[in-house]
């Protein structure tokens, strides 16, 4: 059973609704979801998992929140050449820059040569219904990418 960790970032309750959402889809794929706020977690847990799932709000103008930042910065000390990863998150078109987080762990997770295999989920604000299930494709579509690396 592939084991995929999901670590997030929320301040409403938004991008947590999104990745318990993701962790349903990881699940009925078969697969083990390992559901982490980013305060409770080092990137030493990241290394441990078959597939990570990372997912923040955006503050500010299109920054990291500040939780995810140490966390991020943690990222240097550790390998993640080829681990499987994708990201998602929750933002505000009403800003300049939508779920700018987003892009920025994207390009740090590239940077650390992380393999992106699937293409980021944004959401405005929190999940309807639709993006809810969304959601969970979202979480097995990764779960799959997951399994066939194990196999």
């Amino acid at each position: 059973m592939a084991s995929i960790m999901i670590v997030y970032a929320s301040l409403t309750g938004n991008t947590e609704d999104i990745a318990e959402r993701i962790a349903e889809g990881v699940r009925e794929s078969g697969c083990e979801a390992v559901l982490r706020e980013v305060d409770s977690c080092s990137a030493s847990d990241l290394v441990q998992h078959d597939g990570l799932l990372l997912g923040a709000y955006t503050w500010g103008d299109g920054e990291l929140p500040d939780e995810f930042l140490d966390f991020a910065e943690e990222w240097d000390e550790i390998e993640l050449e080829g681990v499987k990863c994708a990201v998602f998150g929750s933002g505000d078109t009403g800003y300049a820059v939508y779920c700018g987080a987003v892009d920025i762990i994207e390009a740090k997770l590239r940077e650390k040569g992380a393999e992106l295999v699937q293409e980021s989920l944004k959401i405005e604000y929190g999940p309807n219904a639709e993006e809810k299930e969304g959601c969970r494709d979202y979480g097995r579509r990764f779960a799959r990418r997951c399994m066939a690396a194990v196999s």
